[in-house]
């Protein structure tokens, strides 16, 4: 279920180190939550050097924006969030107090995976 999707400046490091981020994002994902890892979705948007932003001065590091379903403790995301950006920063060398996450809950509804609707979820 989880949909990870990452913005990164084409002519950055971490362009060409997709396969090992999304290798850590999904080892992440599974240790944090136990989800098994063939759920957990990670896409990449690379985008020409001047066209990420904060405010008006230029973006060289990477965005994320992870889409997770509804229902998990504030500790579990707590977890979850650190183990992304720490897995980031380990595989690109890229500073932590550089990337920005996002992280969405939607309920398991609005999500189909393989043809079915996912049920809400009973984390407790």
């Amino acid at each position: 279920m989880p949909y990870y999707q990452f913005h990164i400046p084409s002519d950055s490091p971490s362009a060409g180190l997709k396969g090992e981020i999304a290798a850590a994002v999904t080892k992440v994902h599974t240790a944090v939550t136990g989800a098994p890892a063939r759920y957990v979705n990670v896409a990449f948007i690379e985008l020409a050097p001047g066209n990420l932003f904060v405010a008006d001065q230029p973006v060289h590091h990477g965005r994320m924006v992870g889409i997770i379903r509804a229902g998990r403790s504030p500790e579990v995301k707590h977890d979850l969030i650190t183990g992304l950006a720490d897995a980031w920063s380990a595989v690109t060398g890229e500073p932590r107090d550089r990337l920005a996450l996002f992280l969405q809950e939607v309920p398991g509804s609005m999500v189909m995976e393989y043809g079915e609707t996912l049920p809400e979820a009973d984390f407790d």
